[in-house]
């Protein structure tokens, strides 16, 4: 027996690999196949199954593509109605790969047709669940993405029985392999380990506690932040199929030379910049949101940009390729091109950002947190503003765009994209922080812990 877990940590998704005897079982896989065939062809196995635990909202699913190039079948549990082929499993349905097997545990309550997948290893034993985004380390999936068709509380009520009649009742031993890690917005508060055992699950994990169902509704559906939007189009996709990944990046993959890269721009198309913050801030071209490919790219540009509205890229040269293929992970296709040459080659006016360490920061100048509420709550710099950089640019209608502001994140990355955004929107002088909160602690800015001046 042989698992490996594939994670991705720019969406905090794992995808897995199982093999016995030379056959390969693929579970969730990303859009791009060619890691899971060359992992197989690597050690000498053929790909048999493609699970799939639900119809994933964070990002395109890899199966359709998988599963036509190793002619394998796609396989969901009970209820996942597609507009392609695929074989879906009874609840308790066994599927053999070499001398290990799979159960069916159909578990609705992330979504109607979640199923978690229980492997049983060479003796029978039950060895490890895949729970997919029913279970995750210290959470579970968020009930709250079927809206208009069944409410909160309903799937609620669903997780619940699924959770004290699947998963509770496996073994404390058994290994637990969820769908996604911490920084998902699939839970609320995912742990930071990417697998567990049902047996800490059972002592650690809230949604596992001995409660009533009331109870229970009542703490998961408590908190809940609204979902990104490109949500509801990606679980349409991956429900309804799309097109091979290489036809989309070879469309896609287009160098415009800087007259066709204004004349896209003209059209209406909105310029994001791949680059690392640290270079984004000396130059870029007006207008510019950047999201740098070092940080949870493919989820903020899921969170701030609408999937519908074309792109024209400006890339560190030679990540062209990389910024196209992370887009349509998440179901954004609609990219025009790139600039060719990258940003030396941009012959116009550039804008930038300017920059602060802590240190330098000057009294009397308003500060702008904007990190998720989750950590606004535990600790935030004293007179601060929050400003979540998820609900921007809504949330800044209420600044004075001629102001100097000081913008922070935990660390840096989010603090760029907000005040390129806040550019965008024609604020004059946001000024990024670098290092972030945690710096600006270092340095002794005052902060707020629990209501408390310290």
């Amino acid at each position: 027996m042989y698992i490996e877990q594939l994670y991705t940590n720019c969406l905090a998704e794992a995808a897995y690999y199982i093999e016995s005897e030379g056959e390969a079982a693929i579970i969730d896989p990303l859009r791009e196949t060619e890691p899971y065939i060359a992992l197989a062809e690597k050690r000498g196995a053929k790909i048999k199954y493609v699970f799939e635990t639900h119809f994933h909202a964070d990002f395109v699913s890899g199966h359709i593509d998988l599963a036509a190039r190793v002619n394998a079948p796609i396989i969901y549990g009970p209820g996942a109605n597609t507009r392609y082929k695929v074989y879906n499993a009874k609840d308790g349905e066994t599927f053999t790969l070499g001398k290990l097997t799979f159960k069916v545990l159909h578990t609705p309550g992330h979504t109607p047709e979640s199923t978690c997948y229980l492997l049983l290893d060479e003796h029978g034993k039950e060895h490890a669940v895949f729970t997919g985004d029913t279970l995750f380390v210290g959470d579970v999936g968020r009930p709250d993405l079927l809206d208009g068709v069944m409410s909160r509380e309903e799937l609620a009520g669903m997780l619940y029985d699924s959770l004290n009649t699947k998963i509770k009742t496996l073994p404390d031993p058994v290994i637990v392999y969820p769908a996604h890690g911490p920084g998902s917005a699939c839970g609320k508060n995912i742990g930071k380990e990417t697998f567990s055992t049902i047996g800490e699950q059972k002592r650690f994990n809230y949604a596992l506690k001995a409660m009533s169902r009331e109870e229970f509704i009542e703490k998961v559906t408590e908190g809940i932040l609204p979902p990104p939007h490109y949500f509801f189009e990606d679980a349409r996709i991956n429900r309804e199929g799309y097109n091979p990944i290489d036809t989309v990046i070879q469309k896609n993959k287009r160098p415009l030379p800087v007259k066709e890269f204004k004349q896209a721009i003209a059209a209406g198309a909105l310029v994001l910049d791949t680059r690392k913050p640290d270079d984004f801030e000396k130059g870029y071209v007006p207008g510019s949101i950047n999201i740098g490919l070092n940080g949870q790219y493919a989820v903020w540009v899921g969170t701030l940009i609408d999937i519908r509205q074309p792109l024209v890229l400006v890339t560190e040269v030679g990540k062209e390729e990389e910024s196209i293929l992370r887009l349509a992970r998440v179901g954004y296709e609609k990219v025009i091109g790139y600039l060719a040459g990258g940003i030396d080659s941009w012959d116009d006016k550039k804008e930038g950002v300017e920059s602060v360490w802590p240190e330098a920061m000057q009294p009397g100048i308003e500060i702008l947190d904007t990190r998720k509420p989750g950590e606004w709550n535990v600790c935030h710099a004293r007179d601060a503003q929050f400003i979540p950089l998820a609900d921007m640019p809504a949330n800044l209608k209420g600044l004075d765009k001629n102001k100097t502001y000081y913008v922070h994140c935990a660390g840096g990355y989010r603090s760029m994209i907000a005040c390129s955004l806040m550019k965008r929107e024609g604020f004059k002088h946001p000024v990024n922080v670098y290092g972030g909160f945690a710096a600006m602690q270092k340095a002794g800015v005052p902060v707020v812990v629990e209501e408390v001046a310290v």
